[in-house]
C-alpha cells in the first residue's frame, strides 16, 4: 500500500477560509500554520454537548451500578479528568508535528499502523451511528410525521458536508456552535433543575459500592478517552511554537466541562429516564408537545449531532489514509458518513438501545488505552520531537512490530479486568478478575494502558535514545 504524495495545496490559509480542504494526512508545513490556540477549547466543547453524554449520566440507575447522587457526581468528575487528561496530552503533538493523530502514530507503529488505523476508522463509523440515533429522533420530534430515515438523511448530509470541507469549516462550526449550544443548554439546565431528583442513594455497600463507583468512572472516562484517537487532528495547523501547556488545558477544560455538564443533567433526571433514549427523555422532561423549551432542546440536539459527527467523518478519513489506503481525504469522509448512516439503521432496528450503547461504549474502546500507552511512551522517549516527514511514505516505514505487540498484549492482559455484558455472554477470561475479585470495578483501561506503555518503553528505549 502506498500513500498519496505530499502537497501543500488544498489547505486552509487563515481563520474563516472555507475552501475545501483536499490536503490529506501529510504534515502541515510551517508556512501554512495559523490560528488561535483558544479555538482548541471550542473545538472540544461543542462536540461534547451531545445526548450521548446526557445518556451516560442516566446509566447510574443500572442494576450493577445503583449509585447515589453524590457518588455519581464524584464519578463524573473523576472520570472526565482521567479521560480528558490523556486526550490533552496527545493534542500537544499536533503543533509540534503538524500531523493528525493516527498519521502521527506511524512513528511507533510503522507499517503496523494498519491495525489501529482500521480499528479507528470502524470506531468513527460506530460513533456516527450512535450519535445519529439521537439527532434523527430529535428531528422527527421537531417535525411530526417525518420518517426516521428522512431525518437521518438530513443529519448525515449536514455532517458529511462539514467533514468534506474539513479542518477550518469544523473549527468555525464548533466555535459558533459553542456560543449557540452553550446558551441553549443554560436555558435547558435551568428548566431541568426545576424538576431534578437528587434523592438517589447508593444501592451497594462496602467494596461492592467501591466497585460500582470505579465502574462508573470507567464508563465516563471511556466517553472522553475515545477522543484520544482524534486529539491532534484539530491542532495540527497551529504554529509549531504554540505553548503545549495552553493546548493541554484548553483541550482538557473544553471536553471535561461539556461532557461533565451534560452527564450531570442526565443524572438529575436519571429516575425518569430508565430504559429511555435521551432525545425522547429530554423532550418529555421539558414538557413535551407544545413546550418551546422542549423544542429548543431538540434543535440543540440536532446541532450537537452534526458537530460531533463532522469530527467523526473528518478523523475517519484521516485514519483510513494513515492505514495506507490510497483514497483522497474528501472521498474517505463521504464513505464514513454513508457507512455511519447504515450503522444507525442497524442500531435503530436491533434490540435494546441502552444495552447496545453500553456495550459499544466500553468494549470497542478497550483497545484505546493500550494505543495511548504506546504513543505516549514513544513521544516521551523521543523527547517530544520527531521528523514528521519520515512517516509520509508507507513503503519506507519500519515494521512497528514492538508497538503492535505492546498494543495486543496490553489489550489481552486487560480482558479479565473488563466489566462488559458481552464478557458475561461469552464467558472465558472476559470479566474474570473484575467479577470474582474486584466487585465489578472495571480496571481494564488502566491495566491495558500501563502494560502497553511499559512494554514499549523498555523495548524501544535503547534504540530511540541512540537515534
Amino acid at each position: 500500500m502506498a500513500m498519496i504524495e505530499a502537497t501543500q495545496e488544498g489547505m486552509p490559509t487563515r481563520e474563516g477560509d472555507l475552501s475545501v480542504e483536499s490536503h490529506g494526512m501529510e504534515p502541515i508545513p510551517e508556512s501554512a500554520r495559523y490560528g488561535s490556540v483558544a479555538r482548541v477549547f471550542t473545538v472540544w466543547f461543542t462536540p461534547n454537548l451531545v445526548p450521548a453524554a446526557f445518556f451516560i449520566g442516566t446509566l447510574v440507575t443500572l442494576s450493577f451500578l445503583q449509585l447515589g447522587f453524590v457518588t455519581s457526581i464524584l464519578a463524573i468528575v473523576v472520570g472526565n479528568v482521567v479521560g480528558a487528561t490523556f486526550v490533552a496530552l496527545l493534542a500537544t503533538m499536533g503543533p509540534r508535528l503538524g500531523l493528525a493523530q493516527l498519521p502521527a502514530a506511524r512513528l511507533p507503529f510503522g507499517k503496523s499502523i494498519v491495525v489501529p488505523g482500521l480499528l479507528n476508522w470502524v470506531s468513527t463509523i460506530g460513533w456516527d451511528g450512535i450519535n445519529n440515533v439521537f439527532g434523527a429522533i430529535a428531528l422527527t420530534i421537531l417535525i411530526p410525521g417525518l420518517p426516521f430515515w428522512v431525518a437521518l438523511v438530513v443529519i448525515v448530509l449536514a455532517q458529511g458536508t462539514l467533514g468534506v470541507f474539513g479542518y477550518e469549516a469544523i473549527h468555525l462550526f464548533e466555535k459558533w456552535g459553542a456560543l449557540l449550544l452553550g446558551a441553549m443548554f443554560v436555558i435547558l439546565t435551568i428548566s431541568i433543575f426545576g424538576q431534578a431528583d437528587t434523592s438517589l442513594t447508593d444501592g451497594f455497600k462496602g467494596l461492592d459500592q467501591v466497585g460500582a463507583f470505579v465502574a462508573m468512572v470507567a464508563i465516563v472516562a471511556s466517553f472522553v478517552l475515545a477522543w484520544a484517537l482524534y486529539a491532534s487532528d484539530y491542532t495540527r495547523y497551529l504554529p509549531s511554537d504554540t505553548p503545549p501547556r495552553k493546548v493541554f488545558w484548553y483541550t482538557l477544560l473544553g471536553m471535561g466541562l461539556a461532557s461533565g455538564w451534560l452527564e450531570i443533567l442526565g443524572l438529575l433526571v436519571a429516575t425518569k429516564a430508565i430504559g429511555g433514549e435521551s432525545s425522547d427523555t429530554i423532550y418529555s422532561v421539558l414538557g413535551g408537545t407544545g413546550s418551546i423549551i422542549a423544542s429548543v432542546a431538540m434543535v440543540a440536539i440536532v446541532i450537537g449531532t452534526v458537530a460531533v459527527n463532522a469530527m467523526n467523518d473528518y478523523t475517519g478519513s484521516l485514519s483510513l489514509q494513515a492505514a495506507g489506503v490510497r483514497i483522497r481525504r474528501i472521498y474517505s469522509a463521504i464513505v464514513v458518513a454513508i457507512l455511519g448512516f447504515g450503522f444507525t439503521l442497524f442500531l435503530q432496528n436491533n434490540g435494546d438501545f441502552s444495552l447496545n450503547f453500553f456495550n459499544f461504549l466500553l468494549f470497542i474502546s478497550y483497545w484505546i488505552s493500550p494505543f495511548v500507552g504506546v504513543v505516549l511512551a514513544d513521544w516521551w522517549l523521543r523527547g517530544r520531537h520527531a521528523d514528521a516527514r519520515s512517516i509520509v511514505d508507507f513503503g519506507r516505514l519500519p515494521s512497528g512490530t514492538l508497538a503492535l505487540v505492546a498494543l495486543i498484549v496490553g489489550f489481552a492482559v486487560g480482558i479479565p479486568f473488563q466489566n462488559s455484558s458481552l464478557g458475561y455472554e461469552w464467558g472465558g477470561p472476559f470479566n474474570y478478575v473484575t467479577a470474582n475479585y474486584l466487585h465489578g470495578a472495571d480496571l481494564a483501561y488502566y491495566v491495558g494502558g500501563a502494560v502497553a506503555f511499559l512494554i514499549y518503553w523498555f523495548g524501544a528505549r535503547s534504540s530511540l535514545q541512540r537515534a
